[in-house]
This record gives C-alpha cells, sequence and structure tokens, in this order.
C-alpha cells in the first residue's frame, strides 16, 4: 500500500512539474524586449508587461495559442502600467488574451485603439481582451475618425473593461464585417463598464456598431450581454446594429441620450434589457425598430420621456425599395413582455413618417411604408399619473395586432386597439427604479413561438401555471435590483471617486489673477476685490473655474488689452463667469477657442455680467464643441458681433454647441449678428442643437449684418422663442424657424425690426 501511495505522489509531482514547465512568465520592460517575446512566444506563455509608463508603443500581439494554452499578454500590476502617447494594439493570431493594459494621455496612431487584426492576413479568432482600460484616448482633432476597439475574425471578446470619454469622430466599438472570414463572427462583447460618452454634436457617435450599410445583409450573431452603459450620449444611437442575428441581453442603459437602434439587419433578439431614464432630459430613449423579424422581449423601461426617435419604443415608418443605406420598413417584429413603468407616450409607430416633406426631399428620402405584421403582446404600462396619450401614431397603424397588454389609465389616443386594455393595477416599489406588479397577470397570449420565451427579466420561469404580462413574474426575489455596478467593468479601476472641496481664492491684483487661475484646481473659485484689472495678454481657461466679483454691487471691470481675445477656451474649460465687467478695446474677441485640437467639449456661464466694445463675443473654430452656452441677466453692448457658433459648414449635421440659452439678458449695438447657430445636412443622428431665447431686449442692433437676420438658426432642432423685444434692429428678418420641427415664436415685442419668419419645411443638403 505504502509503494503504491508512493509511486502515485511521484506520478502526480512529475504531472504538476510537467505543467509548471509548459507555462512560462516573460517578463518585459521596454518595447523591443516585448518585441522579442512576442515573436518567440509559445502557447502556455504569459508575457508581463512590468511596471511604469509605455510611451508610443505600438503592440502587435501574434501567436497562435491553443483553447487549453492561450499566450497571455498581462502586466505586473493593474493601474501601475499605463500605456500612452501615440501608441495602439493589434492582435493577429489564435487563443490570444490581453489583460490589465490601461490606455490613457494619448491617442491611437490610425483607426483603432484596440484592433482584432494586424493585416489581412493576420486576422484574430477566439481572443480575448478582459479587463482592461481606455480612458479618453481620444484624438487631438475631434473631426478624425477612429475605434476604440475593433472586431474582425470570428469568436472574439471583449470583457470586463471600462472604456470612457471619446469625443471624437467614430463608434467607440465597431464590429467589421467585409469578407467572408469575418461574418458569422460569434463575438462577444459582455461585462463591460461604457462610461461617459459625451455630446458630439453630430453623428458618428455611437458607443457600439455592428456592422455597417454595405454589409447589412450579412450575418453577424454578436453578443451583447450584460453590459452597463452609462450616460453614453454622444448621439441618437447608443448602439446601432447592422448586421444580422445579433443577440442583446440584459444590459442595463442608465440615462443615456439615445437608443438601442436596429437600424440595418434583420432577425435581432432584444431580451431582457433596462433602460432608465430621468425628470430633467427628453433625449434618453429606448428602443428603435427597423427592418424584419426582431423579438423584442421582457425589457423594462422606466421614466423614458423621449418623443419620436428618442421614445421608449419607437416603430419606424420605411422608404420603399430603400438601398441599403437608408430605412427598410419594420416587418414580422414580435414586441411581447416589456414593462413600462412612467413613461412618457412609451408606444410610437410610423416615427419617420415624412410625407409632408415631398416638396424638399427626393422620392428615395420619403417614409411611406408603414409597419406590418408585427405583433404587441403581453406588454404592461403603468404610470403614477395617469398619461392618457400611450400610443402616438404618424401614419395609420393598420400593420400591428395588439394582443393582451394592459394599462392602468384611460387610452384616449387616436389609435384605440382591443389589444390594450385599461385595468386597475397597481404596482410596489422593490428597489430603486424597481416597480413590480402587486400579482401576476396570468391571462396571456400565446403567439407563434411564444413558448419561446421561457424566462423572465431577472431569469424566472414562465410557466403554464406562473406567467405574467411584463418584463417580471412574481414572486421576485428580495433585494433584486435593476442596477448593480459590481457586475461590470474591471475589478481593479475605481471608477467612481470622491472629488476633493473647491477652494477660493481671494485676488486684488492683476498679477493675483493670472497666478491664482494658473495655481487653482478643477472646480475652484477666484474672487475679486472691487477694483479694475487691466489685463495684457489672454486669460487661459483649461479647467473648471468660477470666476466671480465678491461684491454683486460694487462689480469688479477686467479691462483686456490682449491683442486677440480675452479669454482663450480650451478643450474641457468650464468658465463660470458671475457679477463682473469685461471690457475690451472692439480689437478682440471676449473668448474664442483653440484653432485646432479642441479635443474635448468646453462649457461657458454668463450669469449678471456686462460684456461691452469687443469684436466677436464667441469665435469659435471647426471642430470646437460647447455641451453648454449659458447667457442670463446680462448687459451686451458695442460689439462688432455676438455669439459665433458657425464654423460647422460642411454640412454633414455637425454643429458647434448642445445647449445655448439666453434669457433675461440686453444686446445693444451689436453691429452684425447677434447669434448665428448653424447645423447643416439632413440628418437625424443628433439631437441637433438646443436654443433657448427668452425674455431678452435686443435693441439698435442689426446694421452693419449683410444678410439682414438678426439671429440666425438654421438647422437647430430644438427652438424656443419667446418673451424677447426687438426694437430699431434695422434688418428684414429677426430669425427663421423651422416649421417642421415644430418652431413657433412665442409672444414677442417687435418695434421697428423686421419679421420673424416660419418656414414649414427647410431645404437641407442630403448627407448620404
Amino acid at each position: 500500500m505504502k509503494k503504491i501511495l508512493l509511486v502515485s505522489s511521484f506520478l502526480i509531482l512529475l504531472v504538476s512539474c510537467a505543467k509548471q514547465t509548459q507555462i512560462r512568465s516573460i517578463k518585459v520592460a521596454n518595447i523591443n524586449e516585448l518585441n522579442e517575446a512576442i515573436k518567440n512566444c509559445k502557447p502556455g506563455d504569459n508575457i508581463v508587461l512590468a511596471n511604469g509608463v509605455w510611451n508610443d508603443v505600438q503592440i502587435k500581439f501574434y501567436g497562435n495559442g491553443t483553447k487549453e494554452k492561450p499566450i497571455t499578454l498581462s502586466v505586473e500590476e493593474k493601474g501601475k502600467v499605463t500605456i500612452e502617447g501615440v501608441s495602439n494594439l493589434k492582435m493577429g493570431g489564435t487563443y490570444l488574451e490581453v489583460s490589465g493594459l490601461y490606455f490613457k494621455n494619448g491617442n491611437t496612431p490610425n483607426n483603432s485603439v484596440i484592433q482584432f487584426k494586424i493585416n489581412n492576413d493576420s486576422i484574430a479568432n477566439n481572443c480575448k481582451v478582459m479587463q482592461c482600460v481606455i480612458e479618453e484616448f481620444t484624438q487631438p482633432d475631434r473631426d478624425v475618425s477612429d475605434h476604440w476597439v475593433e472586431f474582425w475574425g470570428r469568436h472574439n471578446e471583449l470583457s470586463n473593461c471600462y472604456l470612457t470619454g471619446k469625443s471624437n469622430f467614430g463608434p467607440t466599438i465597431m464590429v467589421k464585417l467585409e469578407g467572408n472570414e469575418n461574418i458569422n463572427n460569434y463575438h462577444q462583447i459582455i461585462n463591460n463598464h461604457f462610461g461617459l460618452r459625451p455630446r458630439k454634436g453630430g453623428p458618428h457617435g455611437e458607443t457600439l456598431q455592428l456592422g455597417n450599410s454595405d454589409t447589412s445583409m450579412t450575418p453577424s450573431h454578436t453578443l451583447v450581454a450584460n453590459n452597463f452603459f452609462d450616460h453614453c450620449n454622444g448621439e441618437i444611437e447608443i448602439i446601432s446594429s447592422k448586421s444580422n442575428f445579433n443577440e442583446f441581453r440584459n444590459n442595463v442603459f442608465f440615462e443615456s441620450e439615445g437608443s438601442l437602434v436596429l437600424r440595418h439587419g434583420n432577425y435581432a433578439t432584444i431580451d431582457g434589457n433596462v433602460f432608465i431614464g430621468n425628470d430633467n432630459s427628453k433625449f434618453i430613449g429606448g428602443i428603435r425598430v427597423i427592418n424584419t423579424g426582431h423579438w423584442i422581449t421582457n425589457n423594462y423601461f422606466y421614466k423614458i420621456k423621449g418623443a419620436e426617435f428618442r421614445s421608449a419604443l419607437a416603430v419606424m415608418n420605411g422608404i420603399p425599395k430603400s438601398p441599403l443605406n437608408r430605412y427598410n420598413q419594420v416587418t414580422d417584429a414580435v414586441v411581447a413582455y416589456n414593462t413600462f413603468i412612467d413613461c412618457v407616450s412609451p408606444w410610437q409607430f410610423s416615427v419617420g413618417s415624412n410625407i409632408s416633406q415631398s416638396d424638399v426631399l427626393p422620392a428615395t428620402e420619403i417614409r411611406s411604408a408603414r409597419p406590418e405584421r408585427v405583433v404587441v403582446a403581453n406588454n404592461v404600462i403603468y404610470n403614477e399619473v395617469a398619461n392618457q396619450y400611450p400610443i402616438v401614431n404618424y401614419d395609420k397603424v393598420d400593420g400591428v395586432t395588439f394582443k393582451n397588454n394592459i394599462i392602468n389609465s384611460e387610452n384616449k389616443s387616436e389609435v384605440k386597439p382591443n389589444g390594450l386594455k385599461t385595468k386597475a393595477i397597481s404596482v410596489t416599489k422593490k428597489t430603486d427604479n424597481l416597480y413590480v406588479l402587486n400579482e401576476n397577470i396570468n391571462n396571456v397570449y400565446n403567439g407563434f413561438d411564444f413558448e419561446t420565451i421561457t424566462k423572465d427579466i431577472f431569469g424566472n420561469d414562465r410557466t403554464t401555471n406562473n406567467n405574467s404580462i411584463g418584463a417580471i413574474v412574481n414572486p421576485v426575489k428580495e433585494n433584486s435590483v435593476l442596477i448593480d455596478r459590481s457586475k461590470y467593468g474591471t475589478n481593479w479601476y475605481q471608477v467612481y471617486r470622491l472629488k476633493p472641496e473647491p477652494k477660493t481664492f481671494n485676488v486684488s491684483t492683476t498679477e493675483e489673477l493670472k497666478n491664482n487661475l494658473k495655481q487653482a484646481s478643477s472646480g475652484d473659485t477666484v474672487s475679486l476685490k472691487p477694483g479694475v484689472y487691466n489685463i495684457s495678454s489672454s486669460l487661459v481657461i483649461n479647467k473648471e473655474i468660477n470666476l466671480v466679483s465678491i461684491d454683486k454691487n460694487n462689480k469688479s471691470e477686467l479691462i483686456f488689452k490682449s491683442e486677440n481675445t480675452a479669454f482663450e477656451m480650451h478643450p474641457k474649460a468650464k468658465l463660470k463667469l458671475k457679477d463682473v465687467i469685461l471690457s475690451g478695446n472692439k480689437n478682440q474677441n471676449t473668448f474664442t477657442t483653440l484653432n485646432k485640437n479642441m479635443s474635448k467639449a468646453y462649457d461657458l456661464f454668463i450669469d449678471n455680467v456686462e460684456i461691452k466694445d469687443f469684436k466677436t463675443v464667441l469665435k469659435v473654430s471647426k471642430g470646437s464643441f460647447a455641451d453648454s452656452i449659458f447667457v442670463a441677466n446680462s448687459i451686451i453692448k458695442n460689439c462688432e458681433r455676438g455669439f459665433m457658433l458657425n464654423k460647422e459648414t460642411n454640412d454633414g449635421g455637425d454643429y458647434n454647441a448642445e445647449f445655448v440659452i439666453i434669457k433675461n439678458s440686453t444686446f445693444d449695438a451689436i453691429n452684425e449678428v447677434v447669434l448665428d447657430f448653424y447645423r447643416g445636412g439632413y440628418d437625424e443622428s443628433t439631437i441637433g442643437g438646443n436654443l433657448l431665447l427668452e425674455n431678452n431686449s435686443i435693441t439698435h442692433s442689426g446694421t452693419g449684418e449683410k444678410d439682414q437676420i438678426l439671429i440666425k438658426n438654421r438647422g437647430i432642432v430644438n427652438v424656443e422663442f419667446s418673451g424677447n423685444t426687438f426694437k430699431n434692429n434695422p434688418v428684414k428678418l429677426i430669425a427663421i424657424l423651422w416649421g417642421e420641427k415644430g418652431q413657433e415664436p412665442g409672444v414677442n415685442t417687435i418695434e421697428n425690426s423686421g419679421k420673424i419668419e416660419v418656414v414649414k419645411n427647410l431645404k437641407l443638403k442630403l448627407m448620404y
């Protein structure tokens, strides 16, 4: 017996030693050592990047591992190895795994940061990228396009990663399908945290795009599951599915200004996803449906307030005989077992119907093909405050069948199907944002293939004896939550960090002002003691700064003698001016962005400020973008021109600011245009800009304006224009409003100042 035990122990030791000899850990300290290690790597090898900054490195990771013995590229300590400068990673081969990389303080030299392909002869298959971070690794020029992760090949995976802060042109994640070696790919995008995708001010700001219009009829089979989309606000399409047979399961879309869009391609599955809105934004959307054969089941929508393209459920009209890059008709879709809580008009059909624009659009752009053979069944709509218009229709809804849907208030919509019944139902709040029916409503419609819907959103069984309309079947487990942030992203990067307490610097001289602006941290306040500050050079703003007068009744005056501009706005600048006077000498601008490399958005807030004797109040560059420009309770006078947000003139749907709010302010003696806010191109992939002009007084302005228009807002989609007074402005037009977008002037006082004109259908340049 002892002999047998001795032999067994010896054999176990031999096997253990053999395994250890098969796994080599190769630590490398620079790019040359890394390249040598990659060149000689074998299945089972682990290449380890030493701690430190890896600057300006273009890594080509290639080799052929096996399922049992992949070749891995990892780091000595997660968080202590950073990839910076002009750097990227390309992978080619089989069974390669990458983990722990942290991209920051730089940008890719070409079209992707991480690419599952080195070249057409070296494509990745069965490869994984895990536990990695890409943080603001964005191009200096926002107009330069790239992707942070680009999928090629088959059976590749991005998992447990954190990506945040992409502000330039192009989707964050791109799945490529050109070539047979890249279709039927079965990629997996799982358990990731997609952080802030800032508003881009134009199209091509998706977080995920699966294929493109040219390959939209090819099978992809990509799985997007268990991801957290956290304030992904790049454009109207958070996810743009442009290929066939993709699956979107159990993702959370949290306060993200856009929708999961089935843009091209067919037969998608959207199951078990959560869409969380709030009371503050009309731009947070849900699911938008185009094309054929989709199944939309077990999804939960909370406080989605968007309309049309951003409604909780938007089913579009298509273009008859549509080309690949436009809108195919919706057919043979199923929308079943979904829950809509406190959503505004959650079901909107024939969205995008534009027959009324036939005068300004070609026939190939007219969306007149209504949805056909669409089943909407076993859904629940509940609103704490009665919402009596759950359905909005932009055309006839004769191709949609409604079965066994329940709403808790009277339906006064134009569409009143028998399959949407009013019933006194009640719900209980279980945890944050989670409301559950107090009892199952098990009188469900059993449509074709409905027996395949066997689970609810929490994975509970739907059985003959225990089923319910809506996304949730009782009983719900105690402490069930819609969002468990610990499930997403890496296990080492701290996403949520406490900000340091802001400081206040009191200054009384110009030199103190300049020094404290440089030394201040983002969020700090520089308070000006009463007096005059003569400033001979531009003040650079490259962080969040509050510049205020200590005594608002005795405003400090900043007199600028700088050559070009008073304030030079850099990327990530957030300047808040309050209770100050800004004076120029007619030769410089008040605020100017950099001429190039405005890689990230800036903000400008002006409250109770007097601005006088400048050339242009705000002059921007092409590629610059302001998230918010806010002017209130201020006086702007004796300037050549006002706010010039008009440099995106390529008519590609881009624009220079998202929110422009001007209220309770006075403009006097502005020689040319008061505001020029431009967005060109027939495009619907953006919010489209927002302008609020309210309770302002504009006098003696526009004398030198050659176009005879005082306020230009061409192509801006969301405009509110009321309560303003226009006196003695020698122009033909105050403004032109876009009637097709519902723009109309409120009550304004106009004396000797031209008129406000409303144009029903604005003719725009086609982008496609």
